[in-house]
This record gives structure tokens, sequence and C-alpha cells, in this order.
């Protein structure tokens, strides 16, 4: 009852007195999470999935062991320290050998993971695939170590989502993309954990715990995608198929844009298109990637929904200089009818039939501590939703809105306007941008990471990073500068947009980070992923003149 309870006081203490027949409902949150399997059962499961990651990782160190003493002239801390392009050139050319690469990233992966605890487990056919490589060494990744998502469907190997309903169901076979980087010479050597059910910052979840943030452990980060259906998602699990207004997509993460863009160009190939006959039949563009042409950027410094940082306004401003000095032309932009759209096309979209599949999926399954605060409101009654909404509208709009939008969408008639409703945003948008004549947009990222088990609480800052998924363009974020001590004097005076519970929250939420990274995010229309990285690589690039 008092999880019900301290969550409605969040999000509005002064109507705290209209819920405390409202807590009596946490029976139901309770009921629907713990129908399938019982708590004995689950516990079991969990514990057989910790027990195949332990064996996996025992039994890769052992390997590394193995390899260290009888090869003791590797160079680890040096291979380390090379680039994608790097790796995959001297590979090529023979000057390393994949043997080598890959045992020492199989060591430092392990070394990380004693600190980190990112790894899900180890892929141990991995070893296997070593020996049989020089059969694909024409591939533009040959020989190079990846990691995977432990979404991403790789065979024999569970893709759990983070759930206990999806433990020992393991992959028939490899997903799409893993197919397409073992034949591009690509080893997956490792899965690396998630949120659980994908649906948080906070990569924590009750089966393999939490990763920590290398920067510093008690924070949690995020990366936003490519296009949705530049890649193929065949064989990789989500919580829940079939929705379609917000959608989420596979891609890569690297240290530098030249390996995201080395991987996209590695991806999109005819081995995947004809494995996913879904997926357009668009290779690479290098010729965008490689273009200095000047380019008119759109930016904004917030969204108008949630008040940014002070860091990660700063840095749209910083990054903007930097691209005007550089012949470039920056215009102001601001986003259509964002609150509407949050409520209305991305909640309702996501949540269209109220949470009902999402609270079926989590049954049985401990609700990781990360997530739980998210979770609460998901599961109490549409009735009782729509009741505090209609309450919390005089004191908290914001706070109105959502549980608005968490009742769904109610009929089959209902969500196909809601989808012609997504579809008209995106070409309103499209227009918006030709009006405005812009190639791209600089706008900022939620940073610096959030103090630990804030992500649940603060769904509503997701509305930098969402929006993008709901518009389906590219995204992608770049490091440009750390937060300052100026900037944490300034965070001193945040108020935020609504100056509401949501905003006390974030500005505790990004407390305390001076010295940790922030970025910038950057964005084209869909199917523009080249351009994207582009702008990436000339922020990229910029930002390390200037530094320098």
């Amino acid at each position: 009852m008092e999880g019900v309870k301290r969550y409605l006081e969040n999000v509005e203490p002064r109507t705290a007195a209209l819920f405390t027949g409202a807590a009596c409902m946490i029976g139901t949150v309770v009921v629907l999470l713990q129908k399938g399997y019982t708590h004995r059962e689950a516990k079991a499961k969990i514990q057989k999935a910790q027990n195949r990651r332990t064996d996996s990782l025992q039994r890769a160190e052992h390997a590394v062991l193995q390899y260290n003493k009888s090869h003791p002239e590797t160079d680890s801390a040096l291979i380390l320290t090379l680039s994608l392009s790097e790796v995959t050139k001297k590979l090529q050319e023979g000057s390393l050998n994949p043997e080598e690469v890959f045992y020492s990233y199989m060591e430092k992966t392990l070394d990380l993971n004693k600190d980190l605890n990112c790894c899900t487990g180890i892929l141990l056919e991995s070893f296997d695939q070593l020996k049989t490589l020089d059969s694909n060494r024409k591939g533009l990744l040959y020989g190079v170590p990846v990691s995977i998502k432990e979404n991403y469907g790789y065979k024999n190997y569970d893709s759990s989502c983070g759930v206990v309903i999806n433990l020992e169901h393991p992959a028939k076979k490899d997903s799409v993309l893993v197919e397409v980087l073992k034949k591009q010479g690509a080893i997956p050597f490792v899965k690396t954990n998630i949120p659980q059910a994908l649906l948080s910052y906070e990569c924590s979840n009750p089966i393999f715990g939490p990763t920590l943030n290398p920067t510093t452990p008690r924070r949690p980060a995020a990366v936003p995608p490519p296009t949705p259906g530049r890649l193929s998602s065949r064989g990789l699990s989500s919580i829940y198929r079939g929705q379609k207004s917000v959608p989420s997509c596979p891609g890569p993460m690297a240290r530098d844009v030249d390996s995201l863009a080395l991987c996209m160009q590695a991806l999109l190939c005819d081995h995947m298109f004809s494995l996913d006959p879904t997926v357009p039949p668009v290779p690479f563009n290098a010729q965008i990637y490689q273009s200095s042409k000047p380019l008119r950027i759109g930016y904004l410094e917030t969204d108008g929904y949630t008040q940014p940082s002070p860091s990660m306004a700063r840095s749209v401003r910083e990054v903007k200089a930097l691209l005007e000095a550089a012949g470039h032309t920056l215009v102001p932009y601001r986003h259509l009818n964002l609150e509407y759209v949050l409520t209305e096309l991305v909640v309702k979209g996501i949540l269209a039939d109220g949470a009902t599949t999402l609270l079926q999926k989590l049954e049985g399954s401990p609700v990781d501590p990360s997530l739980r605060p998210q979770i609460v409101p998901y599961a109490l009654p549409i009735w009782l939703k729509k009741t505090l909404s209609f309450l919390l509208k005089p004191f908290s709009t914001r706070a109105s809105a959502v549980l608005g939008g968490l009742c769904g969408v109610g009929s089959i008639q209902d969500l196909w306007k809601q989808h012609a409703a997504v579809e008209d945003y995106i070409q309103e948008t499209i227009a918006e941008w030709r009006k405005c004549n812009i190639d791209a947009l600089l706008c900022p990222v939620v940073g610096p990471a959030y103090n630990h088990l804030y992500c649940g609480k603060l769904t509503t800052a997701s509305s930098y990073t969402i929006l993008f998924n709901l518009l389906q363009f590219p995204a992608g974020v770049v490091p440009v500068s750390t937060v300052k001590a100026e900037d944490e004097e300034e965070l001193k005076h945040y108020k935020g947009v609504y100056q509401d519970q949501w905003d006390k929250l974030f500005k505790q939420a990004v407390c305390g980070g001076e010295g940790l990274p922030v970025g910038v995010q950057c964005v084209t229309l869909p199917w523009q992923d080249e351009l994207c990285l582009r702008l990436m690589k000339e922020v990229e690039q910029l930002v390390k003149q200037s530094k320098a």
C-alpha cells in the first residue's frame, strides 16, 4: 500500500489527501505481478540463469589464462588503445592476428565485468568461431570481437529482456544482425546487460542485477538509435511485439563516429537485405558521410517540456558556436505541440492497451527497483487512473495528462485514430523542417547521467530522445563536454518548466555531476543516417580541435 501512496505523493504533494483511498489499490499491483510463476519458481529460474552466466565467465577466464601463458608476447594494452578502423586495418594487413585481438578484448571484458556487472554471459561458441575465421577474411569486420545486447537472438541463448517469463526459451537461431556480423568476419563474444523490459535508461534487472556506469558507479547512461527499419530487427526480442507508434530499433555504440560509420557500412550489405527482404536494400552512402558541404542546422537549447540542466544547454551553445565558426548556418528551431504529443501520441502509443501486455510479461517476475516507480501507476485500474487524472488537473497539468495517457487508447477504432495522428505529426514536422530549410537538428540530450534510482521516477525527461523514436528520425549522441563547477552552481537555481514534482526530481537526479560527460544530439530526417553520422563526425572533430 505504501508503494502507491508514495508514488502519488511524489506526483503532487498538495493532493496527497486525495489518494488515501487509492493506496488500497496496491493489491491490484501485487496480484498482477504475482500471477504466473510462484516466488519459488521465479527464484529458481533466476538462479539457473545466474549459474549459466557464472559458468560461462569461469570457462572464459580459464581460456584467457591458458592463452596468456602460451602467448606472453601479446601486447593487449596497445591493442585496446586502437580504434575500430585501426584494428580492422591491422587485421586485414596481418600485423595483428584475430587470436590476440580476441583474447585481449575477452580479458578486458572479464575484468570490467567484475566492477561493472555488464555481462549476462560469454558466448562460448565464439572460441570455435575464432578457429574458422579465415573463411570470412574479406569481411569488413574481419577478426573484430563485438558485444551484443541481451535481447539480440543468438542460437541456444536466452533473450530474456530482464523478465522471468522469457527465461529458458533459448533462441533457435541467430538474429539477422548476428548472422550479418559473422558474415562480415566479426566475432560476437558476449551478451551485455539491459534494463528490465527495455523500459528505462538505468541498466538493471532482477535477473542479472544493475550494470554500473564506468565513469561513476552510481549513475546510468543511454544512447538513441538510427532510422527504424534501416537495420533488421528480426530475431531481436522486445517486451511486446506489434506496438507501432513509437518503434524501437537496433543500432551500434562505439568510442568514435568513424567506428559507427564502419559498423553501419558492414551491416547495410546484400547479406542483410537477402536475409530480411523487409529492410530497404539501401547500402551505406559513404559519399554523404564524407561530404564537407556547409549545412543549415536547426538548434534548440530546451524542448520546452523538460528544462535542460545547465550543462546540457551550455553544451549546445558551445557546439553551435563551433559549427558556425566552421561555416555552417545555425537557425533556431522549436518542436511542434510537444506537450500534447508526448502524452497523446507517445504515452498512449507505447501503452495503447493501458499497459496490460506489459504487466502480463512481468507476471511472476520481481520488478527491478529502478523500474518500480514507473510500473506502479501502470497497474492501477483504468477508472482510477481517469479519476486521479481529473483530480490532479487543477494542481499539476503534466501529471494529469500523463495519468490520462496511461489509460491507453480505449478501442481499436481509437487505436487507428492514434496511428493516423502519429502519421500526421510526422508529416507536420517534416513540413516544419522544410519551412525552416534545415538539413539537420542540434539539440540537448539528457545529462549528466542520473543519480541511482531516478530513471524510473523521471520518465518525463525522456522527452529529449523518445520524440525521435515517434518521428522515426535517426539520432546520435556525441560527448562534447563535462559538467563544470559553474554548471553545478547554476543548477542550484533550477526551477523547471512546470515547477512540479518532476522538475524537482530532475534537479536531484543530475546534481553532483561535476566532471561527468555531457553530450549533444544530432538528428536528421528519416533514411538520412549517413548525414546524421556526418554531422556527428564534424561535431566530434571540432570539439577535439577546440580542446587541443
